[in-house]
């Protein structure tokens, strides 16, 4: 939006500023910062006064966690303002990347929030029926696949130009893709801090995956598909970046507020329809592997204990488990996102091997 009036007002050095991707990025990293940092306080204190009791705490979870009662919810909505507005001034409007990004990212953050909403009013865990939540996220995220598919093949990290051709399938894949990434950030978001760096981690690795995607220089030396401007993709995983550092500064043990569904659902579709719009899903879950190894560890327990009557961990999602085992919560959240760094370098370090 910046460019088009810097053109419309013949700031010529601004819009030639503006046309560099790596500006833009830096700028909606600080935008959304900036505005997180300045909204925050007040918003904080919006919640507090109108959740009252605040997000209800599980009673049969750790019981460390029942001193967090009274913490208000719906934090999200902090996160997806601030990354709006940055993308609205920063990110070039005409780009389908743009658009598809931000029907994921307030149509997720629409059903986080219609959840989260019935959970405040009503003190209690149970929300929007499940099927009704899925089928919701599964026609928004089939709405994005639609906008930004370009080719229906499903492409080999590590192997140079491998891949697999899905055909109409790749439709169906991607949507579960999106759908999958924001549920999994969902589960890891059970302690303060803990899933908020990991998508800020892997929204930096995105970030340089996008850019160099959209570069067909680069995508050719890297043999990884190329994705014309793409790069734009890139100021959004900046803006993720800016938006989700705001609100770790709020959500930093001891947690002043929390995202809730409606912030874990937006960031992780969001993470999920850039790894699907530059052909990267299999590399998402290798740089996402800590929502991965939660999700999983959440089925698994489901699985066998409906089979078995015993259970795999002391308690899922497999956070819990190591609080059971006498974990510090901070030790824990701390350790995770030492493995989220490692994921993501081993993400990046797919590109390079080809």
């Amino acid at each position: 939006m910046l460019y088009i009036i810097a053109q419309w007002l013949h700031f010529e050095g601004l819009t030639n500023l503006i046309r560099y991707q790596s500006f833009r990025s830096g700028a909606a990293l600080l935008t959304a910062l900036t505005i997180g940092l300045f909204i925050g306080p007040r918003f904080i204190d919006m919640l507090r006064m109108r959740q009252g009791k605040g997000q209800p705490i599980r009673a049969d979870g750790p019981q460390t966690h029942l001193a967090k009662r009274g913490t208000p919810t719906m934090g999200g909505l902090m996160i997806v303002i601030a990354l709006s507005v940055a993308l609205l001034l920063w990110m070039d409007l005409n780009s389908r990347y743009v658009w598809a990004c931000l029907v994921v990212t307030l149509g997720f953050g629409l059903i986080g929030f219609l959840d989260d909403y019935d959970k405040v009013t009503k003190y209690a865990h149970k929300g929007v029926p499940a099927k009704a939540r899925l089928l919701g996220e599964f026609i928004i995220a089939g709405i994005a696949v639609a906008l930004v598919t370009t080719q229906t093949n499903l492409y080999v990290p590590v192997f140079s130009n491998l891949y697999i051709p899905m055909g109409p399938f790749y439709y169906l894949f991607a949507a579960f893709v999106i759908v999958g990434a924001g549920n999994a950030v969902n589960l890891t978001d059970g302690l303060d801090g803990l899933a908020i760096m990991p998508v800020i981690i892997a929204a930096g690795t995105f970030a340089i995956i996008a850019y160099l995607a959209g570069r067909a220089d680069y995508a050719h030396y890297l043999g990884i598909p190329h994705v014309p401007k793409a790069g734009e993709l890139a100021i959004f995983c900046a803006a993720v970046m800016g938006a989700g550092l705001a609100f770790l500064w709020f959500n930093a043990p001891p947690a002043a507020v929390f995202m809730g569904d409606t912030g874990s659902l937006a960031l992780g579709g969001t993470l999920g329809v850039i790894a699907v719009s530059v052909h990267h899903e299999i590399v998402l879950a290798i740089v996402g592997g800590l929502f991965v190894m939660e999700a999983v560890s959440v089925i698994v327990q489901v699985f066998v204990y409906k089979r078995t009557g015993r259970r795999v961990f002391r308690m899922a999602p497999i956070h819990h488990h190591f609080e059971q085992l006498g974990w510090q919560e901070s030790t824990v959240v701390i350790r995770f996102w030492i493995v989220s760094i490692v994921l993501a370098l081993l993400g990046l370090a797919t590109l390079k091997v080809r």
